[in-house]
């Protein structure tokens, strides 16, 4: 397909060869979305834990409910890989999910859904109930090539859904409720209940608020939403502390300009006064490449340190990936920044700098078990990258 990209506009290869796959995969599997309430979620960030968080609650509520997210799917105690680096599965993947989902009697599913998904009618066919939008802002513009399409392919679940759930605090907020069909819950950016341990820095307030919305509309109680917050689990490769002392190890997956703004900033309430912040992160190669001074800047105003390496640079120059980086750190005029494009390198840095009360940030890979050099996944843990680094300080 790769040949076609230079001869034939996207939306037609959207049109003729993505909708046909999904229209295929759907009449294979039955339309199996019409046995069931599904439940979607999109945004450019916090859509993973919204859905773990819708999904936690129901199924802790007794409710007969599924999942399907960047991190894996879950149908009762079975868990299936959806891929590497991917959030919305391909369409023969997903209907056959759902498929499974619904023989085995399960009422609910819970969806990420992105808007490359959307956009290439991955989710075509699938029958919404909820349709949560959590925010957008920058990123993807490498694939939609503006934030108009970017925001419109976005907006494709909201139309297609019988219940929007709304961030009526996002600048989304009217676009999306214009885009809606039917009923409009909208939800604010600030919850009403505490968050748990597992949930760290006030941009989650939002994602549980959104999933307060729909559980309450499904039908939980609040004392019973309280209750079960409380057994929440912290999720791998998002805010996921790995140690807190004598410094602090943070494994994050933000790799967007909101999210780590969001996360640095939380990282700097809870520091107070005490230490310092090493921040260490890269950007995808073939990727929105405005984001990279952006992020530049972000980091070095809100860091103390900050570590530039890889982040899946595929067939692009890590070098010049990391210099497109560093030209928004100048303008924050920052002083401590370190290029290191060997990411394990970079990890053993960031952890030999850091002395007791620092906290070490890494950013980008989260969860994801591989990293991509020129057109080859290959095996990668950030979990095992911080056990060689703390092994090298001892």
């Amino acid at each position: 397909m790769s040949f076609l990209k230079d001869l034939i506009p996207q939306r037609l290869i959207n049109l003729f060869w993505h909708l046909s796959k999904a229209v295929l995969a759907n009449l294979i599997y039955g339309f199996p979305s019409k046995e069931l309430t599904v439940i979607g979620i999109t945004g450019t960030s916090g859509k993973t834990t919204t859905a773990h968080l819708i999904y936690h609650l129901l199924n802790k509520s007794g409710f007969k409910v599924a999942l399907i997210s960047t991190l894996s799917a879950k149908i009762g105690d079975q868990e299936i890989g959806t891929g590497l680096h991917v959030t919305s599965p391909d369409p023969f993947l997903l209907q056959k999910l759902l498929k499974q989902i619904a023989d085995k009697g399960y009422n609910y599913a819970v969806l990420e859904v992105t808007s490359h998904g959307l956009d290439q009618y991955r989710t075509w066919g699938i029958n919404f109930t909820y349709a949560i939008l959590t925010n957008i802002t920058h990123e993807h513009l490498d694939y939609h090539k503006t934030f108009k399409n970017y925001q419109h392919a976005k907006l494709k679940l909201i139309k297609s859904a019988t219940i929007a759930v709304l961030n009526k605090n996002d600048k989304s907020f009217l676009s999306a409720k214009k885009s809606a069909s039917g009923k409009i819950i909208p939800y604010s950016s600030k919850s009403s209940y505490n968050l748990p341990l597992t949930l760290l820095g006030d941009f989650n307030q939002a994602n549980l608020s959104a999933a307060v919305a729909v559980t309450k509309d499904l039908g939980l109680k609040g004392e019973s939403i309280k209750k079960t917050l409380k057994t929440f689990p912290s999720l791998p490769g998002r805010m996921e502390f790995i140690q807190t002392k004598p410094f602090t190890i943070i494994i994050d997956f933000a790799h967007k300009p909101d999210a780590l703004e969001k996360a640095l900033k939380s990282i700097r309430n809870i520091k107070k006064k005490k230490g310092r912040i090493i921040s260490l992160f890269g950007s995808a190669g073939l990727r929105d490449k405005q984001k990279r001074p952006l992020m530049g800047e972000i980091s070095a105003r809100l860091a103390d340190i900050t570590v530039l390496t890889a982040e899946d640079p595929r067939t692009e120059d890590v070098n010049q990936i990391i210099e497109e980086i560093y030209q928004g750190c100048l303008k924050a005029k920052a002083k401590n920044i370190h290029k290191i494009p060997d990411r394990q390198q970079a990890i053993n840095l960031a952890i030999k700098l850091a002395k007791p009360d620092d906290i070490v940030v890494l950013f980008g890979k989260g969860h994801e078990k591989s990293i991509c050099f020129g057109k080859i996944e290959h095996p990668w843990s950030e979990h095992q990258a911080v056990e060689k680094a703390l092994k090298l300080k001892k």
